[in-house]
């Protein structure tokens, strides 16, 4: 059951209706008194709580909610369409929120954080349950015979590790509760929609179910691109030795790794002066195979795509420095003569699970450029882009010639 508190009825109706279509058992509060009065009535799995109310406000309630054993550990997720400030986002933090949304809100991304925290509240209570019965296994155990000890000592350390296991997995549910997405749920669903469909009506080899077959099969190969994206994504927080790399020598293996896709796209790359510099060779290369593959993917029909990668020394760690030949930076540019897209989504297309595209036109997983962006951001430099709608898109990269410790 979830609890939803604001002092605005059109604000609960609008958020009720969000989380009921979800098939999510949902009841309103209009203030922080009634909430505290409901939740010493019922039990609670999560709040999605208004932080400005007249009389109690929401940090005071989840204040009194973080003081109580019986609610300490129901998760809160504050709504603010006024305290956007990182004052106030940080004191909702401090009293014990799990997440701190801006309005207007993003019904999908409140979606899957409201079910990830149900899952999360879920698994930290089945914790508890085993830690209740570790606790009463060790006590039956030291009650039992001298000649059982040894095995009552094994069985309390298998059990112990067992809940060190527990309680490892529960925080890195709650550190990757993101993969939790619709990205990743939609393609198995499918898979399962139109296997059924073939077993259940299509049971000879006519055309109709060999489109549903083919249609699972690239179900499940999305489904496997996405996670093999993932799995990249989750690696870049290893810490791995830097070295030199000659980022002229590894643009062209790129280019050779693709060059089926080239020599059928009848695409001209030109690579002109790349330094040298430290960094991590397997990231950057995964850099630079994400731009160039895009700039193959994203092309407009009949026209051979014209690839040019570039690059200059400046003097700083700025996407706008200046020229300077003996420069601690370099700037690389991706230019490309494809479909281009809007600059004012600049932000959202290096957000992992986002693509501007239409799917259906342009397979991918919506997570290239996120794993760009963090390998950048690793290798202390910069990305960023510069396109229109059906016209050139440029991608530009600042990095240094050398990485600090």
């Amino acid at each position: 059951m979830i609890l939803i508190v604001d002092d605005i009825k059109a604000n609960l109706i609008a958020l009720k209706k969000i989380l009921e279509l979800q098939d999510l058992e949902v009841e309103a509060a209009e203030s922080g008194e009634e909430a505290l009065k409901k939740i010493l009535k019922k039990e609670y799995a999560l709040i999605i709580m208004d932080v400005q109310m007249p009389g109690m406000d929401g940090f005071e309630v989840a204040e009194i909610l973080a003081g109580s054993n019986r609610t300490k550990n129901i998760p809160v997720i504050f709504l603010s369409a006024v305290n956007k400030q990182k004052n106030f986002i940080f004191k909702g933090y401090q009293t014990g929120a799990v997440d701190y949304i801006t309005k207007p809100v993003d019904s999908d991304l409140l979606i899957l954080k409201v079910k990830t925290f149900l899952k999360i509240y879920q698994q930290q209570n089945e914790l508890l349950v085993i830690k209740d019965l570790l606790s009463k296994e060790i006590e039956i155990r030291k009650e039992a015979q001298e000649n059982l000890e040894i095995k009552i000592a094994a069985r309390t350390n298998e059990l112990v590790t067992k809940n060190e296991e527990l309680e490892l997995k529960n925080h890195e549910l709650q550190q990757f509760s993101w993969v939790v997405s619709h990205d990743l749920k939609e393609p198995l669903r499918k898979i399962q929609m139109f296997i059924h469909i073939i077993k259940d009506n299509y049971l000879l080899q006519d055309d109709k179910a060999k489109d549903y077959v083919n249609r699972t099969v690239k179900a499940a190969e999305r489904m496997q691109n996405l996670i093999t994206d993932l799995l990249e994504y989750s690696r870049l927080s290893a810490t791995v030795r830097p070295e030199k790399v000659a980022l002229d020598v590894l643009v062209h293996e790129v280019i050779t790794d693709n060059d089926h896709l080239i020599e059928e796209k009848k695409a001209t790359i030109t690579v002109h002066n790349l330094p040298t510099i430290m960094g991590i060779p397997s990231q950057l290369r995964q850099v630079f195979q994400n731009l160039i593959g895009n700039s193959l993917k994203f092309t407009k029909d009949g026209v051979p795509p014209i690839i040019n990668i570039r690059s200059e020394r400046i003097a700083k760690r700025s996407l706008d420095s200046e020229i300077q030949d003996d420069g601690a930076y370099c700037r690389i540019f991706i230019q490309d003569n494809g479909i281009g897209f809007d600059e004012q989504y600049l932000s959202k297309i290096f957000m992992i699970f986002q693509s501007l595209s239409d799917r259906k036109i342009y397979e991918g997983t919506g997570i290239g450029l996120a794993i760009a962006k963090k390998i950048i951001e690793k290798h202390q430099g910069l990305i960023t882009a510069k396109s229109q709608v059906d016209a050139e898109a440029t991608f530009i990269l600042v990095l240094p010639l050398q990485l600090n410790n």
